[in-house]
């Protein structure tokens, strides 16, 4: 393979590209190989135990990190390869393993109070909301009525005689 300098080649990717129209062959592109994945135990996309899929709909999308998404080694500066693999099996157990933990001491408090919240909202909203929502679609007519009155008798001859007076008021605009 013949690596060019970035200054005389049209593209250049890593200065590995050699894009001359002499010699267009699939073997001079040098492909850069991505860090070594971390073993299966530890990796982000775990399979699951029972089969069954807890995140159906996607809720959580946003959490599924990885050591590639968080740590990241320049071309320029590169760790022993021992040191990025252990790196990758520590931050992949420590996430894992910190989220079991955490979720054994905080799922079933939080579990129970989120149910009780929803519990509460639910019954607020089919005991006290739609109710007076019904009560409101009830009395509205009657309301929109009674404020139509109000409407015809103050406000609309009053808008009628301002607009009565202002109509014989004209202008002319003239350029100076």
């Amino acid at each position: 393979m013949r690596i060019r300098n970035c200054t005389k080649s049209r593209i250049c990717f890593a200065c590995n590209i050699d894009d001359d129209d002499e010699e267009d062959d699939d073997d001079d592109v040098k492909k850069i190989h991505p860090s070594p994945p971390p073993p299966p135990q530890f990796s982000s996309t775990s399979s699951l135990t029972q089969g069954e899929i807890r995140d159906p709909c996607g809720l959580n999308k946003h959490l599924k990190v990885k050591f590639r998404d968080v740590l990241a080694e320049p071309i320029s500066t590169h760790s022993y390869d021992r040191v990025w693999v252990y790196s990758s099996i520590g931050f992949e157990s420590a996430r894992l393993w910190g989220y079991r933990c955490l979720t054994a001491l905080c799922a079933l408090p939080l579990s129970c109070l989120c149910g009780g919240l929803f519990a509460l909202l639910a019954c607020m909203y089919i005991w006290c909301v739609m109710p007076c929502i019904q009560v409101f679609h009830i009395c509205l007519p009657c309301v929109r009525s009674l404020w139509m009155s109000v409407v015809n008798i103050f406000i609309a001859p009053f808008c009628t005689s301002v607009a009565r007076c202002g109509s014989g008021i004209y202008m002319w605009i003239t350029c100076y």
